[in-house]
């Protein structure tokens, strides 16, 4: 009977011992989900981060024609991307200014086969609208659509 007995409490001591490794395994497996969830959350807030930084040297900046005229050249061939500039000369026949590559609104809707300039030539061109002084100074901003992407800079002559 003892036997029994003893035979009884270890089996006990076996389930008991048994249920209570389980359960910290599924309370270890849901707290590292958690953690694995925001994780991913400041990953994904790093990486976007991270790709905005290239373009964060024209939020709200004063910059020269010249530095004007290497972002022009270095952005206007992106895919759903664009350049928006608007010259001294331009304010008052053409407020819009010049799109180099995707033309773009206030929210960043871009307009496919929008038609925006891929040359540089009148930029260039002293006696045009839209010269682009190297020594003149511009005010940038950039322009972000509905998911926070940004398509656009957009440099206005002061």
């Amino acid at each position: 009977m003892e036997e029994n007995t003893g035979v009884g409490i270890r089996v006990a001591a076996g389930i008991f011992l048994t249920i209570m490794l389980i359960t910290i395994v599924v309370i270890i497996t849901i707290s590292s989900q958690d953690a694995a969830k925001q994780g991913q959350t400041k990953m994904a807030a790093i990486t976007t981060q991270l790709s905005d930084t290239e373009y964060q040297t024209y939020s709200n900046t004063t910059l020269s024609g010249s530095q004007v005229l290497n972002a022009v050249r270095q952005y206007m061939n992106q895919e759903q991307f664009g350049v928006q500039v608007i010259t001294g000369k331009q304010k008052p026949t053409q407020p819009k200014g010049t799109f180099y590559g995707d033309v773009f609104n206030d929210i960043g809707e871009i307009t496919p086969n929008s038609g925006g300039t891929l040359s540089l030539a009148n930029a260039e061109k002293q006696s045009a609208n839209e010269y682009i002084n190297p020594s003149g100074k511009f005010r940038s901003s950039i322009v972000r659509d509905k998911n926070n992407m940004i398509r656009g800079i957009v440099f206005e002559q002061e």
